[in-house]
C-alpha cells in the first residue's frame, strides 16, 4: 500500500493550512450559522489543495516501490540502535558505556546491593570532596535488572555524628524486625574512623534505603584496641535465628553474632598470614553443580596475593560452617578473578530465584590502590565498577570452584552481530577481525590449536591508530591465559605496577579454547572456559577506533568462532 511520504505530507500540510486554520477556528461558532458566511478566498485555498494533493499523490504512485527517499531514512526516522549504542557528545572522552560510575568526584569500594520494593539497592563509597577534601559517604544507585542503574544521590552522609566519615560494611532489610526499627527497615552496619580508631556504627532507614538515620546507641561496636578492625559483613543465619558479622581484622576474620543487629558477640576467629591485610570479608553457602543437596560454604576475602605473584583481589576457600567456625577443605586460596582490578568485591543471592543456592551474583572495584590516584583524572576519579557477574559452584577438576560469567541481562544491551568464518590462523599470519564501531562491545572467541602444527601462543590485538595496543594471549605450551596492557594509551605515564602482565591456569576443554571479552572505555573484562577463569583490568584506547586482530605465533591455530557484538549504553543521568 502507498502512502504519502513524510515530505510530501508537509509541503501538502503547509499549502492547506490557512483552510485549516479558518476551519479550525470556525468550529468554535454557532452550529447553524449559514454557510453563505464562508469567504469565497477559502473556496479557492480548498481547490488548491485538492489538486496539490492529487499531484503529489500521483507522483508517490508513479514512484517505483523500491526507491525510499533519503530524508526518511536519516532526518525523519532516525535509528534508535545507532542512538542507544553510541555515548552522549557531551561525556567526557573515557566516560564508560556500561560501567557504573559517579558523575564526578570519587569512588570505590562496593556494598552488597538487596533487593526491595522491585528495585536492586546498591551502594558504593563517594567522596564528593575530592581531591581536595577527605572522606567518604555511601551513594546509592537503584536497578531492576542490574545492568541499567539510576543515580538515587547520596544515602548515608559523612561526619555528621562525630565518629567520622562512612567506611565499608553491609545493609540488610530486616524482615523480622529484630532491631526493632520497624519490618522491613533497612539497617547497615558501617565502620567509621575518628583520630585513627576504627568503630561500628548502626544506620537505619525507614524509607527503603533512600535516607538513613545514625542509630543514637552509636557505636554499638567499640574498638578493642586493633589498627584494623573494619569493613562488618552481616548475614542472617538461617539455621540458627540469629545475625552474623564477620570483621576484618587486620590478618584475621573475626566472627560475632547478636540478635537484634546491636548488640554482638564474638565467636571465633580465621587467620592468614602470607594475605597481607584482610578487608571485606564475605560468607555464603552455595549449591555444588547447582545440586540443592550437595552444598558447601564459601569464605572470601579481599587481599594481596604478592606472595604468590598476583596483585590484590578476591580471595576465597570453600569449606564447613557450624555457626561459630569456619574450615576450609584446602589451605590454599583461590582467586576470583586473576586481573589486575578486580578489588573489595561483594556477593549477594536472588530472593526471586527458584534455587538461591545454585547461582549467586558478584560486582568489584575497578581499581588498584599501587596506582588509583595516578589514573589520568576526568569528571570523575577512582575507576568504575566492573561488570556484574553471575556466580556457580562447580566442579573443575575433582574441586568445587566458583565460576564467573557477565550477568545474563547483559545479552539484551547487544546489537547485531558481525561474524568471522571459521579458518585455519597460519604461523605468524594476522589475521583481521570484525572492526569494532561502537565504545563498549562484546567479543566471543572459541580457537584450537591445529592438530598437526599447533601454535605455541596465540595472540588477540586491541591496537590503536597510533599504535597503542593491549593483548590478550594464549599460551598453548603452559595452558597460561594473559592480559597485557604495557602498551595501552597510559601505560607510559603510570607506575610500574600497571605494566604488570596478569595471567591464568586454563585448562584447554575437549582441546579448545572459548573467551568472552567485555570492552568498554577503560575496561577489559575476560572470562574464559565458561566462567572458570577470569582477569579483569582498567585498559584505555581510543574509544570506538581501535582495530582487532588474531595471530598464531609458532605454528597454527584454529578459528572456530568469532563474533562481535556492539553493547547498548545503560548509564542513565550523565
Amino acid at each position: 500500500m502507498h502512502v504519502l511520504s513524510p515530505p510530501i505530507f508537509a509541503t501538502t500540510q503547509r499549502l492547506c493550512r490557512p483552510a485549516v486554520e479558518f476551519l479550525h477556528s470556525s468550529s468554535e461558532r454557532p452550529m447553524f450559522m449559514p454557510r453563505h458566511r464562508f469567504p469565497l478566498s477559502y473556496f479557492a485555498v480548498v481547490l488548491i489543495c485538492v489538486l496539490v494533493l492529487a499531484a503529489f499523490t500521483s507522483l508517490v504512485l508513479m514512484r517505483p516501490a523500491t526507491e525510499t527517499p533519503a530524508a526518511t531514512q536519516t532526518t525523519t526516522h532516525p535509528t534508535t540502535d545507532n542512538e542507544k549504542f553510541q555515548r552522549p557528545q557531551d561525556w567526557s572522552p573515557y566516560r564508560p558505556a556500561t560501567h557504573i560510575t559517579p558523575a564526578n568526584n570519587w569512588m570505590n569500594d562496593p556494598q552488597r546491593p538487596f533487593f526491595l520494593n522491585g528495585l536492586w539497592h546498591f551502594y558504593y563509597l563517594y567522596n564528593a570532596d575530592y581531591p581536595d577534601g577527605n572522606g567518604t559517604a555511601w551513594f546509592h544507585v537503584t536497578s531492576t535488572d542490574m545492568v541499567h542503574w539510576k543515580d538515587e544521590g547520596v544515602a548515608i552522609e559523612k561526619y555528621t555524628n562525630g565518629l567520622g566519615d562512612i567506611w565499608t560494611g553491609s545493609a540488610v532489610v530486616d524482615t523480622q524486625n529484630t532491631a526493632g526499627f520497624g519490618k522491613d527497615a533497612v539497617v547497615s552496619l558501617v565502620t567509621q574512623q575518628v583520630d585513627g580508631v576504627q568503630r561500628q556504627s548502626l544506620f537505619y532507614s525507614t524509607d527503603g534505603g533512600y535516607s538513613f538515620t545514625s542509630y543514637k546507641g552509636n557505636p554499638v561496636m567499640d574498638n578493642p584496641g586493633l589498627e584494623a578492625w573494619r569493613d562488618p559483613k552481616i548475614v542472617w543465619d538461617e539455621e540458627r535465628s540469629q545475625w552474623l558479622m564477620l570483621l576484618a581484622e587486620g590478618n584475621k576474620i573475626g566472627f560475632y553474632t547478636s540478635p537484634n543487629l546491636k548488640s554482638w558477640t564474638y565467636q571465633s576467629g580465621f587467620e592468614r598470614n602470607d594475605l597481607g591485610v584482610i578487608e571485606c570479608p564475605d560468607l555464603f553457602e552455595m549449591a555444588v553443580d547447582g545440586d540443592p543437596e550437595r552444598t558447601t560454604w564459601v569464605l572470601g576475602i579481599s587481599a594481596n596475593g604478592e606472595s604468590t605473584g598476583r596483585t590484590t583481589g578476591y580471595t576465597y576457600w570453600t569449606g564447613s560452617w557450624d555457626g561459630t567456625n569456619f574450615v576450609p577443605e584446602q589451605d590454599d586460596p583461590r582467586w576470583l578473578d586473576a586481573g589486575a582490578d578486580f578489588y573489595a568485591a561483594v556477593t549477594w543471592d536472588d530472593p526471586n530465584a527458584e534455587n538461591p543456592l545454585a547461582q549467586r551474583y558478584a560486582i568489584g572495584w575497578m581499581n588498584n590502590w599501587a596506582y588509583a590516584g595516578a589514573l589520568p583524572k576526568e569528571d570523575w576519579s577512582g575507576g568504575t565498577m566492573s561488570t556484574v557477574r553471575q556466580l556457580s559452584l562447580r566442579t573443575v577438576d575433582g574441586q568445587p570452584q566458583l565460576n564467573s560469567q557477565p550477568i545474563n541481562a547483559i545479552t539484551e544491551l547487544e546489537g547485531g552481530q558481525q561474524q568471522t568464518e571459521a579458518q585455519q590462523l597460519e604461523q605468524n599470519n594476522p589475521v583481521s577481525l570484525p572492526r569494532p564501531t561502537t565504545d563498549a562491545y562484546r567479543l566471543r572467541l572459541s580457537l584450537a590449536p591445529d592438530a598437526k602444527h599447533p601454535a605455541k601462543e596465540t595472540l588477540v590485538k586491541l591496537e590503536d591508530p597510533d599504535g597503542s595496543f593491549i593483548t590478550l594471549g594464549y599460551n598453548v605450551g603452559n595452558q597460561t591465559l594473559s592480559l597485557a596492557r604495557d602498551s595501552d594509551k597510559i601505560a607510559g605515564q603510570m607506575p610500574e605496577a600497571y605494566r604488570q602482565i596478569r595471567s591464568e591456569k586454563v585448562p584447554l576443554r575437549d582441546g579448545r579454547l572459548n573467551l568472552d571479552v567485555v570492552v568498554d572505555t577503560t575496561s577489559v573484562e575476560l572470562f574464559a572456559q565458561d566462567g572458570e577463569a577470569a582477569l579483569s583490568s582498567i585498559a584505555v584506547l581510543s574509544p570506538g577506533q581501535h582495530e582487532l586482530s588474531i595471530e598464531s605465533l609458532g605454528g597454527d591455530t584454529q578459528l572456530l568462532s568469532a563474533t562481535l557484538n556492539p553493547l547498548a549504553v545503560t548509564a542513565s543521568t550523565r
